[in-house]
């Protein structure tokens, strides 16, 4: 099992990530009126871009002290949940489809993760 230091790093690290992702999808949506280098001029005027940059810096320190705690093989296949996790916010705060092959690939992920989360260290 996971030490609890760890397990709270993890947790930050998927929360980290998935604010960071929602943070740029936000930043693409709400600029998405231009186009070319307008798009992107827009983009960094508003905040969602520079949330995304923050949480993203934040991320990767956690993501260093998670590795500092586990075996990378072990961190890797832990960190795979942040795709199920930044899917079903994907879903919940823009309202993107979660096809059939999707769930069955989001469930993949989450199974692999539970036997590694179990199998210990």
């Amino acid at each position: 099992m996971m030490s609890v230091l760890a397990l709270l790093v993890w947790l930050a690290n998927i929360t980290c990530d998935t604010i960071g992702q929602l943070s740029f999808k936000a930043a693409a949506v709400k600029s998405a009126e231009h186009s070319g280098l307008s798009h992107w001029k827009d983009m960094a005027k508003g905040p969602w871009l520079w949330v995304g940059i923050l949480f993203y810096i934040v991320e990767f320190v956690c993501w260093v002290a998670f590795l500092s705690l586990v075996p990378l093989s072990v961190g890797v296949m832990l960190a795979s949940i942040n795709i199920v996790v930044i899917m079903v916010a994907g879903r919940i705060f823009f309202g993107e489809q979660l096809t059939g092959w999707r769930l069955a690939g989001m469930t993949l992920i989450s199974v692999g993760v539970a036997v590694v989360g179990l199998g210990g260290q």
